[in-house]
């Protein structure tokens, strides 16, 4: 933003610090008028014909926008990727163990990535890949939704998960 002897257009729209419009003037009878009432003069919209600028304390309102954004930093959450890897032979147990850690994540907010890394042989069967990622989707139903649907990659199948929004 240009405040005071930064703003070189001739001619700008003036507006006060309470909305009152002053209407056309030049800049040098704005600054003018800004220094009488110990304000600053920020231009605020130059893509404007005349560019539009307001008569305000620029202090104040840099402190306030840093207060604003700070508060809107505090009051947002972080949503992290989590992983969880299978294999093609992966036991009953196995799977009901990676399924508790994908319930933990989706419960913690978090997104779940699902693979399946397939490995020699393991590319002529990429349908039981498949049908474990529809397995473990269908066991995590409850907690999670399927953001991305499982798509093999090369040599790995991947399918992503996000946590539910409770209503």
């Amino acid at each position: 933003m240009q405040i005071n002897e930064e703003i070189r257009d001739k001619e700008v729209r003036v507006v006060t610090d309470n909305g009152e419009q002053l209407g056309i003037m030049s800049t040098s009878q704005a600054l003018s008028i800004a220094e009488q009432k110990h304000l600053d003069l920020v231009k605020i919209a130059p893509q404007a014909t005349p560019p539009v600028c307001k008569i305000m304390d620029y202090g104040k309102y840099r402190f306030d926008a840093q207060k604003r954004e700070k508060e809107a930093k505090k009051n947002q959450k972080v949503i992290e990727i989590k992983e969880v890897q299978l294999s093609l032979n992966i036991d009953t147990h196995d799977l009901e163990t990676k399924i508790n850690h994908a319930v933990r994540f989706l419960k913690a907010g978090n997104k779940v990535k699902v693979s399946i890394r397939l490995r020699g042989r393991e590319m002529a069967h990429p349908d039981r890949g498949f049908e474990i990622m529809e397995q473990f989707a269908e066991s995590v139903g409850e907690f999670g939704v399927v953001e991305k649907a499982a798509k093999l990659e090369n040599r790995n199948i991947l399918m992503f998960l996000a946590a539910k929004t409770s209503k």
